[in-house]
Order: C-alpha cells, then structure tokens, then sequence
C-alpha cells in the first residue's frame, strides 16, 4: 500500500457535495421550514445562524494522520491554503471550499451544511473532488460554542463511527477535528485537525 492510497480515505471524509444534492434538499429544507409552527421561529432563526460566523475566506493548515485506525507508528501529512466558507439561501445552508497542498499533493474539496428546522440540527455532507464522491454525512450543533457532529461510515470494509468538532478560538480563529472510532465511540483517534486563521469578512 503506498502513502497514496493511505491518505485516500481520511481526507474524503472530511471534504465536500455536488449541486445537485444541494438543490433537492435545500428544496426540501426550506419546504419543510415554511411548514415549522409560528412558535418555534425563534428557535429555528437561532440555528441557522450557527455558522454565520465563520463566512469568508481563511488560511488553513492541515494535518492528516496517514493510516487511521491502525497498529503502524502515527505519521502525520502537512498540507496549508485556503477555505472559502460561502452562505447560500438566506444562510439556511453554507458551502466550505477547500483548496490545501504540501510535500504528498493535494486536497480539494467541499463541505456542504444544511439545516434541518424540524430536528433544530445542522447535517455536513463532504466530498472529495478527485473522486467525487459523497460521504455519509455527520450530524450535530453547536453547544457552549463547540460543534459537535457524528455519524456512521466505513473504513477498509469494517463499520466505523466519525466524529467532527469544530472549536471556536477567537473571532479569527478556529480549530477543526475528526476522529474515528471502532468500538461503537468508547474510544476515538482523531486523524484530521485544520487550524483556521481568518482572511476577511467577505459576506
């Protein structure tokens, strides 16, 4: 196996989604919103402006843990550039672009959010760019001004749990993780952290 195709299935996990997936359950997000009860506006409206903080451009380093979940000797990837974090219909839904290399290539992606008023939760979608393809997304919120997010996924054809956080360090700064699990959550190893510096504001 060469480094190649270790890092293949970490950074896919955590980059992001194609339109058309945007468009049909965006639809239905905001159908489903005009159907929420007058009295649960408040709290809806509170929700969805979990991420309006983080609109706008920031420089990114990444490190990526080669073979996640293994016995080999942790070897951490480097990777630094840009995400984009863009709001789409009304902040109702964002998108994150993410553009970062180093000395083993490239990673390009996105993150798609959307936010489902019923649940009162945000879904993150990733995908990475070279494949294509969409992961299971991860579900979660923000509370005490830390996101967390879980889901279900597989890695080498066994049945994995992830784990996303996102921590606020500042206005202008912010760290991002994501760890696997093998043991149903009672123990995790985190295998992607992104520091984040804000760029600018751009809206």
């Amino acid at each position: 196996m060469n480094l190649h195709t270790k890092i293949t299935v970490p950074y896919k996990q955590i980059l992001v989604p194609c339109l058309s997936l945007l468009m049909l359950t965006v639809i239905a997000a905001s159908g489903d919103a005009a159907a929420a009860p007058r009295g649960a506006s408040a709290a809806v409206e509170d929700g969805q402006r979990d991420f309006d903080w983080e609109i706008g451009a920031w420089h990114t380093k990444v490190r990526v843990l080669a073979d996640p979940l293994s016995e080999s000797e942790d070897e951490w990837l480097h990777f630094e550039g840009t995400s984009v974090v863009r709001p789409l219909l009304d902040r109702r839904a964002n998108v994150v672009e993410l553009k970062v290399s180093g000395p083993n290539g490239r990673i390009e992606g996105l993150n798609l959010r959307l936010y489902e008023p019923q649940a009162g939760r945000w879904s993150l979608t990733f995908v990475n760019i070279r494949d294509g393809l969409l992961t299971p997304s991860v579900y979660g919120g923000f509370h005490d001004g830390v996101g967390e997010f879980y889901g279900d996924d597989q890695l080498g054809g066994r049945p994995i749990k992830v784990r996303f956080l996102i921590l606020r360090q500042g206005p202008d700064k912010a760290r991002f993780e994501q760890a696997f699990s093998d043991d149903g959550g009672k123990t995790w190893e985190t295998n992607w952290i992104a520091v984040d510096n804000r760029i600018d504001n751009a809206s």
